[in-house]
């Protein structure tokens, strides 16, 4: 039997390589070795069988950026028990609602969040027991424990696991329907650093790591956690929200080697007063959740002095599936495939799409892929299909094999007959000197014809000028692309993972239009 359990690829392999005194974590000023957070999932795995939950079963994981989340993910997968992070953004309904569908027996919780717990233990009956990671000052409605309190415990051995078998659930963001339980088995974690932090980020012991996006998301996890601990690296970790001036303070004290961030998270960074050299320590930046416009691309890394990276991953898939890299930036493109991924375009029938520039339905296949979706039989089926992932992107694809984003499927727009991408029209926008961020949606107009509708926000200190944005955008985008009303936000609503919410936007102007209308 082929065993293998990835909380012992991430933590005793790297002791046994030499690691195991080296700094695993950075967090509040305090350094956690290797061997102290060995240790704490030995703590970890007495506490779970304490309890009686044994392999197979689930505990929900609504925690910080911490060294304990570090420790309950990792020591969860050595007793083969599965973790699942949950979003500590999400409200006390939103985490009951998937905590019903995942029918926990443990939740460790930060104390900042116990009082969601309510509604959590109203909605989920098989939760038997609550740790909560620091002070919490309140009666629960099940037993509790202190993660301080748990006492040292001598050396536990692994769990008989194998490669296919499932290590971890991530939950979809749920920009439409009810979130989706993603599952994921031991080997997609070594798989992902394999592929993507080997090849593209070519990560080494020396490296330190710092992510805007949290361990809850599959981004964070691969950028926090599986390629550090891969590498035998250092993890520096932020338990607050982020916030420009957070992170690049973060930068000035931690000196991390590789920064990832989102592209709204840059575009943020780009108006702050941040001197030039704020991220000398930085050997590259990495974006992903939306497509990053040319513009803020290059006017990134001329500032700061480094690459900056784009690329796209998806929660199935665990981290980024296609980059640029290194030694080749493409500003408004993903890049090309990760070496151990294959992509291609499909058409509305399933075909293939062959043609270089052609719009088509992005699928990818590799060995980072989920297995399905927990108790989600057709969700399963529609998504996953002979090793082959459909993302519900739109790509082209150039004839040196060079990938562009268009939008999701629904975010494309038919303006005059013809296709609109709204990532083409937002990234002409926010090469405004004026403008931050720009979402672009199409709405029918008083003619029932769809149009090109965007949102900006300006940046610090500028004012937006409909009439100068449209004469800006004649110069460079053809008629049928340009937005035919403009509004001005001071922000844009977005899903847990950065992404735009495109439909919150439709929403609004369905709204708009009924009050013109004069309905209730």
């Amino acid at each position: 039997m082929d065993l293998y359990n990835a909380g012992e690829w991430m933590l005793d392999r790297n002791i046994a390589g030499g690691c195991g005194d080296s700094v695993a974590i950075r967090c509040r000023g305090q350094s956690t070795k290797y061997t102290d957070v060995l240790a704490d999932a030995w703590r970890v795995q007495a506490v779970l069988s304490e309890l009686g939950v044994v392999a197979g079963q689930r505990i929900l994981l609504v925690v910080n950026d911490e060294p304990a989340f570090v420790s309950w993910f990792t020591g969860s997968m050595r007793a083969g028990v599965i973790p699942v992070p949950l979003s500590t953004m999400l409200t006390g309904h939103e985490l009951a609602t998937i905590a019903a569908d995942a029918e926990p027996d443990l939740i460790v919780v930060s104390a900042e969040f116990g009082d969601r717990l309510d509604a959590i233990t109203v909605a989920a009956p098989s939760l038997r027991h609550v740790v909560v990671v620091g002070d919490l000052d309140r009666e629960l409605a099940v037993p509790s424990s202190s993660w301080s309190d748990v006492p040292a415990a001598s050396e536990v051995g692994v769990a008989p696991t194998r490669r296919g078998d499932p290590a971890f659930w991530l939950y979809s963001s749920g920009t439409t329907g009810l979130p989706k339980g993603v599952i994921h088995r031991h080997e997609n974690l070594q798989a992902t650093f394999d592929a993507y932090a080997s090849h593209v980020l070519r990560i080494h012991r020396d490296d330190r790591c710092l992510s805007v996006a949290k361990l809850f998301f599959a981004y964070g996890l691969g950028n926090s956690l599986t390629f550090p601990f891969g590498a035998g690296a250092t993890a520096l970790l932020e338990p607050r929200r982020p916030t420009p001036q957070i992170m690049l303070e973060h930068v000035r004290l931690e000196q991390p080697t590789l920064f990832f961030a989102s592209p709204g998270f840059v575009a943020a960074l780009l108006d702050t007063d941040a001197p030039d050299d704020a991220f000398a320590s930085v050997r590259a930046t990495v974006t992903a959740g939306e497509a990053l416009p040319a513009d803020l691309q290059r006017r990134f890394s001329d500032r700061f002095g480094h690459p900056v990276l784009d690329g796209i991953g998806t929660t199935e898939v665990l981290h980024i599936f296609l980059s640029n890299t290194l030694d080749n930036q493409r500003p408004g493109t993903s890049g090309r495939a990760v070496p151990g991924y294959s992509a291609r375009l499909c058409d509305d029938e399933g075909a293939d799409v062959t043609d270089p520039d052609i719009p088509g339905y992005l699928h990818v296949r590799g060995p980072s892929i989920a297995s399905g979706y927990w108790r989600r039989e057709e969700a399963t089926a529609a998504a996953f299909h002979d090793g082959w992932l459909r993302t519900g992107d739109v790509y082209t694809r150039s004839a040196d094999d060079l990938w562009t984003f268009l939008g999701r499927n629904s975010d494309m727009i038919k303006a005059g007959g013809i296709w609109v991408s709204p990532a083409e029209v937002e990234s002409v926008l926010v090469s405004h000197p004026d403008i931050l961020e720009a979402a672009v949606v199409g709405s029918r107009n008083v003619h029932g014809l769809e149009e090109v509708v965007a949102f900006v926000v300006a940046r610090s200190g500028c004012d937006i000028d409909a009439g100068v944005v449209d004469m800006y955008c004649r110069d460079l985008m053809a008629s049928f692309k340009r937005p035919r009303r403009l509004f001005v936000v001071d922000t844009l609503p977005k899903t847990a993972t950065g992404k735009i919410q495109r439909y919150a936007l439709r929403a609004q102007l369905d709204q708009v239009a009924d009050q013109s209308n004069g309905t209730d």
